[in-house]
């Protein structure tokens, strides 16, 4: 057992804990996402402690998935590593996902959503993290080529074989998932949650997404809530050298962030008048929205972590800082998906 457990027995005390649609499963308004920085080419030591200063501070719900790393696969060896280590006797507060979907292997088989490719993946992820099952499987895309039926066939399978608790959806489209959540549901497997990209930047998923969340009681875990470190304040004042957006290559261009600064540094304002930096106002304003689930966030040391935490300080906004941060959400620039 690890020190940094120990130092904090009361570890769910000052945590939010939200019900997941119309399930019984309540998972902590924040969960750890382990797509960087825990990869091979990582730090171990700091990997862990990231880990566990995550689950010491009532962080219940870890987010994996098989080609996290790099390499892929890694990610999941490393969290196996941190389990047997550290962890193996609390599994039963974590609450584990996995996914499948991008590409992982070499071959027709190593990514997409067939059954062959599902359910090998997940054999895969359950002898790398050392697990007897996962909390939650995802589809982790649409699959356009391969029957939704037999996407699902895969998450239903999945359950029933114990080798998975729930079966979820990643990043599906408003009319596949309405799809998918029938499916699942007429099967005894219904949906308990769907991930999804969403910030104040974002907002896709306003867009009939929630409402059929709502109408078919699932829960959203939201991804990149800071926007790939846009709500923070490295971009108050342009490109910074060593940024996401400076590199050439990469899913963040200097095209998508420039033209946000001035919105941004709006609401750096307004997240400062709150005693707040933005990416904590960022991930507060997530959790207004009860059709939230949990925030997803990243980190790259167990100290943002903590400061992503701070968050939960104050998750009440005024009926004026709402109107201002919504006023200033709806005015132009907005995020160029296609930069």
């Amino acid at each position: 057992m690890s020190e940094l457990y120990l130092a904090n027995p009361g570890r769910y005390d000052s945590m939010l804990y939200r019900r997941s649609g119309k399930s019984g499963v309540m998972l902590s308004a924040m969960s750890l996402g382990l797509w960087h920085n825990f990869g091979d080419v990582d730090r171990y030591d700091n990997s862990r402690q990231m880990v566990l200063t995550a689950f010491d501070n009532g962080i219940c719900s870890m987010d994996l998935a098989n080609n996290y790393g790099p390499p892929p696969g890694s990610a999941e060896e490393t969290f196996g590593r941190i389990m047997q280590q550290d962890l193996r006797s609390h599994r039963d507060e974590l609450f584990i996902s996995t996914k499948a979907g991008h590409l992982m292997w070499p071959g027709p088989y190593g990514e997409w959503g067939s059954r062959k490719s599902l359910l090998a993946s997940l054999d895969q992820s359950l002898r790398r993290m050392k697990l007897d099952y996962v909390d939650i499987f995802y589809s982790h895309r649409y699959d356009p080529n391969t029957p939704v039926e037999e996407t699902v066939g895969a998450l239903i399978h999945a359950v029933k074989s114990g080798k998975a608790l729930y079966a979820g959806i990643s990043k599906y489209p408003v009319d596949v998932a309405e799809k998918a959540f029938t499916l699942l549901r007429e099967a005894g497997v219904p949906c308990l949650l769907h991930q999804l990209r969403y910030s104040m930047l974002i907002r896709d998923a306003e867009n009939g997404l929630f409402d059929l969340h709502r109408k078919e009681g699932v829960g959203c875990i939201s991804f990149s809530p800071l926007a790939q470190g846009v709500l923070t304040e490295k971009y108050l004042h342009g490109i910074p050298e060593n940024s996401r957006a400076a590199k050439e290559s990469g899913f963040l261009q200097v095209e998508q962030v420039l033209p946000l600064v001035g919105k941004v540094q709006k609401l750096h304002d307004i997240a400062a008048e709150r005693g707040q930096t933005l990416a904590q106002m960022a991930i507060a304003w997530q959790l207004t929205d009860d059709r939230i689930t949990t925030v997803l966030i990243g980190a790259s040391s167990p100290a943002q972590i903590l400061e992503n935490l701070k968050a939960l300080n104050n998750t009440s906004f005024t009926d004026e800082e709402l109107k201002r941060i919504n006023k200033i959400l709806d005015e132009p620039p907005f995020w160029n998906a296609g930069a």
